[in-house]
């Protein structure tokens, strides 16, 4: 146990030493790239009103994607209705995807009891 807490810490570290000798490059290399998103001057006022413009943007947004889902709704009830004339590779997909959804979910569980894989009911 010991022997992996100082492989731990030796390695951050590393990390820590790379990061301050590349770390500013990076950041001012990022900034360059993007320079056109960035308003001048930074203020805490203009953040806070883009914050509020994000906000209210994406609740604007909120009808448009009501309407996509009963789209894509309307398609998979169209699907199932002809689930007859449905292909083996239609079917390989739909049951890939509902895999890749149940592994998102584990991983998230996972996630949330803190990276550990103890306290679990089997």
């Amino acid at each position: 146990m010991a022997a992996r807490l100082n492989q731990v810490r030796s390695k951050a570290t590393e990390v820590s030493q790379f990061v301050s000798k590349h770390g500013c490059a990076y950041y001012k290399d990022l900034m360059a790239k993007n320079k056109q998103y960035v308003v001048d001057p930074p203020t805490v006022e203009k953040c806070q009103e883009l914050s509020k413009q994000l906000f209210y943007t994406r609740l604007a947004s909120l009808p448009g994607r009501y309407q996509s889902f009963w789209k894509e709704l309307d398609s998979v009830k169209g699907v199932w209705k002809n689930r007859k004339e449905l292909k083996v590779e239609d079917a390989g997909i739909a049951a890939l995807f509902g895999l890749e959804l149940y592994c998102w979910y584990c991983a998230g569980e996972i996630a949330g009891r803190g990276f550990t894989l103890t306290g679990y009911k089997v």
